[in-house]
This record gives C-alpha cells, structure tokens and sequence, in this order.
C-alpha cells in the first residue's frame, strides 16, 4: 500500500478523477463534525455508538476499543515534514458493549464457580493495596480497628451472596474507570506504579491482571450492586448494573444502615438456575479449593449448633402416680442442639511452601499432603524446593505411597495431581501432560508461581518456553526426589515403590529420551543370579565379569519360563548373569533404552550371539563336517526357517529356534496376538525371519548327520527333523501353528517308544499281529469240484 505524501501527487490524482484541487480541499471542511457538536448530541452521519447522551448512568466504555466520539487528521505525512493529505483520518475501533459483555460472560470463563475465585482476589488485591500504601501514608487506616479481612454472607432463600472486604476501596471517579472500563486493570495500573516509584523495593503479591474478573459475577448474577467507601473520600458510593445492559449507574449511598467504615461490599442477586451457588456449604466448598491459600482471612456466613439439657414437660397421669415426693424426684431433661449463625474462619491451612524447608518438620509435609489431597497415608518421600533465575516458582512434590489410579490409567495423562497456584490463587489441576509427562502423573503437588503464561480466564496454562522450562525443572526435581528413595538405607521403601510405579518409569523409557540417564539407575529387573530379589542396572554393570562387553537380557511371561529356556545354557556355563525380562513392557523398555553406562543391551534370543569367545579354527572344522546337514535340515524345513546355522549357545539341547536380529522375539509376537485392537497385517511384516540353530554335540543331531551322509530320504530322518523343529519351536517360545498335528507327532513317537517295554511276549506279539493286518479279512467261498476234473 503506498502513501500519497505530497499535494501535486493529490492533484494529479484529483485531475484524474475530473475534480480540482481547491475543490477538494474544500470538501471536507464542509463535512466535517466538531468535538463540540459530538458533546452536545449533534452528530449527524455519525454512525450508531458514537454518541453519550448525558444523564445519571454512564455508558460502559472498552480502553482503547470504544469510539469516543473523536476524529484526529493523521500525523503520519506531517512527521515526514510534507503536509498530510486531506483525505487521511484516524479512527477509534467501535465495539459494541452489550455483544463484548456476553462474550466476556459466556464465552472468556468455561466453568461458572471461578466467579468467588476472582471476586475474592479482586478483594485479596484491595487489601494488599490498602497495606502497601499505608506504609507511606498512614492515615489511609486511620480506622484501625477495622481488621484486613474478608466476609463472605448468603441468602439461599432470595439467591443473594454479598463479599465484603475491607481493603482500599474507591472513590467515584475510581468507580467509574475501574469499574465502566472493560480491559483496564486496576491492579496492573497500580503495579506499574509501584514498580516506577524509587522508593519502592518491596514485593506486593497483588493478582489482578487483566481487568476483566470483576465481570466475571455477571456469569451467575443478573445484577450486581457494589457498594464502596474510599479512606480518600467522605463519601460512600454505589455503582450497579445488570447482566443485560451495556449502561451502569452511580449514585451515592444516603442509607446509614448500609454504611460501612472502609473497603467495599459486591452484592450479588443470582439468576434462577445459579441460585445454588447461595448455599453456604457450597460456597465455603469453592472458597477451600480456590481461595484456601490468600494471605487474608476469609470468614463465611455459617449456621453452627451446641448442645444443652432442657426440662421436659412431665405427663400428668405420671406425676400423679409418683405422688408428692416432689423434692427427693429428679426433673427429666433432654438433650437438644441450639442452631445459631456465626462467622467462621475458611482458610484455615497456610500455604507451607512459601516458608523455609528447613523450618518444616516431616510431620507439618505430611499434614499437609493428607489435607490437600484427601489422602490416608503419609508419602513415601517429599521435596520442598524453589527455583529461582529465568522462571521462578515454588512447589512441594510427593510420591504417594500407594497408586491412587487403576493400573489401566497408566497411560492416562489427565490426572488432578498437580495443583496449580499463581499468587496462592488456585488456577487449576487439569493438565494433559503440561506440566508433567505422563509417566510421571503418579506424582502429586503444588506449583505456585507469581507469572505464568495464562490465558485471561485464569484456567488454562498456556504453551510457551516458559512452561517447558518449568516442566524440565519439576520433571529433575521429581527424579532426584525417587534417586532419593532408592538410595535410601530401607531397601523395603523402594521395593514398595517399584511396586506400585515400576511401570511407569519403564513407560518413561519409551516416550522420554532426554531422561534415559535419569530413569537407567531407578530400573529394577530379576536375573539368573537374583531370581527372587530384583536388582538394578548398577548392580549388574558391578557384577559383570572382565571380559564381558554387553548387558544380556532374555524376555519371557515368568521367572520360571525365563530360567529354563535354551537360550541361556552357555552363559550360564560362562557364569554370566542373564536379566529376565517378565513385565509386558520390560522389552519395549529396554529396546528403547538401547544402552547403559556404554553397555549395549543384548538379547540372546535373537541371532549373532556374541559371548566373545569364538574359535575360528574349531567353528571352520564343525562347518565342514555338519555343512551338508543343514543344508539338509533346511531343505526339508523350507520356508519355516530362513537358515540352518551351528550355534554357540547350547550345551545340553539339540536345537533352538531365535529371532532374527531386526524383527519381534518369540515374546513380542506372543504379546501381539494377544492385542485387543491389534492389527492382524502387520503381524507377518513384523515376524522376524526364524533361524534354527543346532547343537553339533548333541546325539540326536550326530545321529541325523550320519543320516544326511548315509540315508538321505530315510522317511524316519525326514520325519525326526520335522519334530525336532516343532520341539524348538515350542522350548523357544513360539506358538505352534498346528498344535493337535504336534500332539500327534508325540504320540506316535511315544507309541514306538513304549511299544512292548511293560507288556508280556503273548501280548507283545498279538499286538504286532494286529498292528500289522490293514484290515479285517472276509472269508473266500470255494465250490466243490469233482475229483479229476478241470475247470
């Protein structure tokens, strides 16, 4: 877009258009509407909105949206030192006041409660003001014995909640720009004050922010009376609205039972269906949650009870039967509860971690881990810690010593673990994962914060590289807090943690990779040496002999399957320690982990296993003499195997079937059959190539062989190899695709196995009879024939 910066471009333009220059300066003056004639009402051609007719109430106006009626002449060419053009004017936005009301209403706040939250501040910040000042001008509380303080009274019967502070109060004027301003914020005005006055180097924990809280009464009151006496002003004022209206009025209070020395009182009259908030158990429900931590005292209007004995009227028919014996007889009395109304304290619990930790005892934690979490029994550990430099909060963690969630919400990132405070101000304790992963939702604490990145309803925490600063210190906090009980001397502590949370950490595993040497000490596996008594990685690496470069691991479905399987005879031999991975996630886990302390992590299920002690001269002469025989094995096992190899693994099985180096383990196939929703397609693009590994030492491999080289298409030979894969397919952990053909195969074999070991001779040899006849006989019937005949 270009700019017309000087009167000849005008003119030629205006020659264009078939006008001269005169004329055209002459235009707008005729047009023109003066500042005066908009003050007195003459606007004519002004558009609606424009005008403010005088009167008692006064038109809610947004700083720096609403158009005041207003028109300058651009300085934009002026400041270019050439004449501005005399078509160039600047205008105010224009908003309309009753649409701006309901969207601040119906659409900035998503639950309706958060109205006491931000009232209460809004008063928490007059109070905070009224101190601050008074430091420098005393007489500000010249009514001293009026106490700081907040009280908050309802009428459930007429739907009325009146909040009365007695803080800093306003004065008309202050009425009407706090108040019949949208977006300007008292508190940030204030704020900026303090922070430019040079005299000031104290810290005010005032609030408000963003000068829309107040309106947030209007989201359950269709009218709002507040009423407001400033220690500045003689004079006390009301100003009331309603949630329909884009006016407000002003008047001054001449009612002396309404008076009060100092502070303001909102009155709020509720709309039919809020009418519940009025219930004073309600309200002192919203005040514990979000308002439990102002440094104010909150007291709510609430209906208490005591117990006292009364005389009970006495039945005449009774008194007549006992007699005269009045003075020796006991009156009868009963128990019965006086109800009266008082004031009663709120919030009561003061936020402990705005104190020293050192001056927290163990107890005064746990206290208050019980009180703001619901909780029964004490933590297993805590941390109290302030972080302070780019971001700066504080904030109290805590494992649980018992998971609150089911173990299928492991994977569940909402949790109401994490309460978030700004200022001691409750915000929230729905987070999906922004201030902790996931894997680390079993956590609970508080976050306080004097600045974080808020959306303006005050409930939703913003993404930005504030909040992900933030997250990478609570997540190092929370990882030094559970080293700490890992380290600890009761070795039960953290058994009790694995127990509840082992998952989780190996969950880490998988989605965080910046903390893999954070979670790598906190892991815990059983092993060949340590089959009843986990251990850690740190144990392992300890335990590990001179020679041995990798971590071996072996994954199976129990302790029992995982310490017989064929894969761990050799290095058992070797006396090297073998982790059993049992857990459905511990290989997901630890594939991903990949490595620890320069360890690679090993599977020796899987094929090209390293155990560092190859003979190169011992394996070329077995390859030589059992070459021909795989080849063999392979030809009659086709494409079951993708190859026939000499393993280094066994000792005392014949053979052994291991996964390819790439593809799923006989465990991880096993698990994903198993899935619910799993995708059956992928299952034979993920099965890895199968490699079946014979053991040249073993007799039944000598003995097929001498087969291979003698009889090759013995049927016998032939059929023993087929079992003996269907053999290593079942010890190695896969599932049979025919399991009833391989019930059969056993069964013939043992049927020729035991044929006759138990049985007597006779038997023995009608037995073979009968086996060997196919089929019952018929008998030939033969005519006689005479004898010397020929037929």
């Amino acid at each position: 877009m270009h700019r017309l910066s000087s009167r000849r471009s005008v003119s030629a333009l205006l020659r264009l258009r078939g006008a001269s220059p005169r004329a055209a300066a002459a235009a707008p003056a005729a047009n023109t509407t003066t500042e005066n004639d908009v003050r007195a009402g003459q606007c004519p051609a002004v558009p609606r909105g424009w005008c403010n007719v005088a009167g008692p109430s006064h038109s809610l106006n947004l700083k720096g949206s609403l158009v005041s009626g207003r028109r300058y002449e651009s300085t934009a060419a002026a400041a270019d030192g050439a004449s501005p053009p005399p078509s160039a004017e600047k205008y105010e936005y224009q908003a309309e006041v009753s649409r701006l009301m309901d969207l601040i209403v119906n659409s900035l706040y998503s639950n309706k409660e958060v109205f006491l939250r931000e009232l209460i501040s809004n008063a928490s910040d007059a109070l905070d003001k009224l101190r601050f000042l008074s430091v420098t001008e005393p007489q500000l509380m010249k009514d001293g014995a009026v106490d700081l303080d907040i009280r908050i009274q309802t009428d459930k019967d007429n739907g009325i909640i009146s909040i009365t502070d007695t803080g800093i109060g306003m004065t008309r004027q202050e009425l009407v720009d706090c108040l019949g301003t949208i977006a300007q914020s008292g508190t940030a005005k204030f704020l900026k004050a303090v922070k430019e006055s040079k005299d000031s180097g104290s810290d005010s924990n005032l609030i408000g922010q963003f000068g829309v809280g107040f309106y947030s009464a209007f989201l359950v009151a269709e009218r709002v009376v507040v009423s407001t006496k400033s220690p500045k002003s003689d004079k006390q004022y009301v100003w009331e609205g309603e949630s329909n209206s884009s006016s407000y009025s002003v008047r001054e209070e001449t009612d002396p039972d309404k008076l009060i020395p100092r502070g303001t009182r909102l009155t709020l009259y509720l709309k039919n269906d809020d009418k519940g908030f009025a219930h004073p158990e309600r309200i002192e429900k919203l005040v514990k949650n979000y308002s439990q931590f102002v440094s104010f005292p909150i007291y709510t209007w609430q209906e208490k009870g005591y117990t006292k004995e009364v005389e009970v009227d006495e039945d005449p028919a009774e008194a007549k039967q006992e007699g005269d014996d009045k003075a020796e007889r006991k009156k009868k009395t009963k128990k019965v509860v006086e109800k009266y109304w008082d004031w009663e304290l709120t919030n009561e619990t003061q936020p402990i971690w705005l104190r020293n930790p050192k001056e927290v005892s163990t107890e005064e934690y746990n206290e208050f881990y019980k009180k703001t979490f619901n909780e029964y029994l004490d933590p297993l550990a805590s941390s109290h810690f302030t972080t302070e430099g780019e971001v700066e909060f504080r904030s109290i963690l805590y494992v649980p010593a018992v998971s609150s969630m089911g173990k299928e919400d492991i994977a569940n990132p909402k949790t109401k673990n994490i309460r978030l405070y700004v200022k001691r101000v409750f915000i929230s304790d729905d987070f999906d994962g922004e201030l902790f992963p996931r894997y680390l939702s079993f956590v609970k604490g508080v976050v306080d914060s004097n600045d974080l990145p808020l959306n303006v309803s005050r409930e939703i925490l913003q993404e930005s590289r504030i909040v992900r600063i933030m997250r990478k210190r609570l997540v190092r906090k929370a990882f030094d807090m559970i080293l700490g009980i890992s380290l600890s001397e009761n070795r039960e502590d953290y058994e009790k943690f694995w127990e509840n949370y082992g998952k989780y950490l190996k969950l880490g595993c998988i989605e965080d990779r910046e903390n893999h040497k954070r979670i790598g000490p906190l892991l815990r596996f059983f092993s060949s040496q340590s089959e009843n008594e986990m251990i850690s990685l740190d144990e392992y690496v300890e335990n590990m002999k001179p020679e041995q470069k990798d971590i071996y691991f072996v994954a199976a479905d129990s302790v029992t399957s995982a310490k017989n399987a064929p894969f761990l005879e050799k290095l058992l031999e070797k006396d090297l320690e073998v982790l059993f991975l049992v857990d459905p996630i511990d290989e997901v886990a630890i594939q991903n982990l990949k490595s620890y302390k320069e360890k690679d992590f090993v599977d020796i299920s899987k094929e090209d296993l390293d155990l560092g002690d190859k003979d190169e001269e011992k394996e070329k002469v077995t390859k030589q003499e059992f070459g021909q025989t795989c080849d063999w094995i392979k030809k009659q096992l086709g494409d079951k195997v993708a190859s026939v190899q000499i393993s280094n693994r066994l000792s005392s099985s014949p053979c052994v079937l291991v996964s390819g180096k790439f593809g799923w383990s006989a465990n991880m196939e096993r698990l994903m059959k198993a899935q619910t929703v799993g995708d059956t397609s992928s299952l034979e693009f993920m099965r890895s190539r199968r490699v079946f590994e014979i053991n040249p030492d073993h007799p039944i491999i000598k003995n097929l062989n001498a087969a291979c080289k003698n009889s090759p298409d013995d049927e016998d030979a032939l059929h023993a190899i087929d079992l003996l894969f269907d053999a290593a397919l079942v010890s190695s952990g896969f599932t049979p695709d025919n399991p009833a053909q391989l019930g059969w195969k056993i069964y013939e074999m043992m049927g020729m196995a035991l044929s006759g070991k138990w049985l007597p001779a006779a038997e023995v040899q009608s037995a073979s009879v009968r086996s060997q006849t196919p089929g019952t006989l018929e008998a030939e019937i033969v005519e006689p024939v005479e004898a010397g005949s020929q037929k």
